[in-house]
């Protein structure tokens, strides 16, 4: 698997995340999603290696994803939720693209209605890069009204 780590913003706050997952085998690297081929892996760093150190990273931060719970699902780990935000969940940007509230649209769809802007396109596969960036440019549309939203839930009533 790669992992692409993006800090936008307050780089000591923020933090985006993609995971582009591989299978298991000799010939399942699922290349046509992950862009992913076996030479990529050769002088990879080892997953353990990789995973002590992004797990550095994410500590602290607020942690931007995309359907975020799969990538923490592949490093075997659990994000604070209050430190999570997830694009794929967030009503706000639905309505700003048009689809219904509760609708978890894809990163793809949500980039094309926001900003006009195709990503994912091509043979080569999907770009983590691409998409930790896209999942942050959406999440600084709804960031001010988002964090309003989520410290008046915090709130005791």
């Amino acid at each position: 698997m790669t992992f692409t780590v993006t800090n936008e913003g307050n780089p000591t706050k923020y933090l985006a995340i993609d995971c582009e997952m591989v299978g298991a085998g000799a010939k399942d690297y699922r290349t046509r999603w992950s862009g992913i081929h076996p030479r990529d892996l050769f002088n990879a760093t080892p997953y353990p290696e990789a995973r002590k150190e992004i797990l550095r990273l994410l500590m602290g931060k607020v942690v931007v994803g995309h359907a975020i719970h799969n990538d923490f699902k592949a490093l075997g780990y659990t994000h604070p939720s209050a430190l999570t935000r997830d694009t794929s969940r967030i009503p706000l940007l639905n309505q700003k693209a048009g689809f219904a509230e509760k609708e978890c649209a894809s990163l793809k769809r949500l980039t094309k209605a926001i900003f006009d802007r195709e990503i994912q396109t091509g043979r080569k596969g999907h770009s983590s890069v691409e998409d930790a960036k896209a999942t942050m440019e959406l999440y600084k549309v709804v960031e001010e009204e988002w964090e309003m939203i989520l410290v008046s839930k915090s709130r005791p009533t």
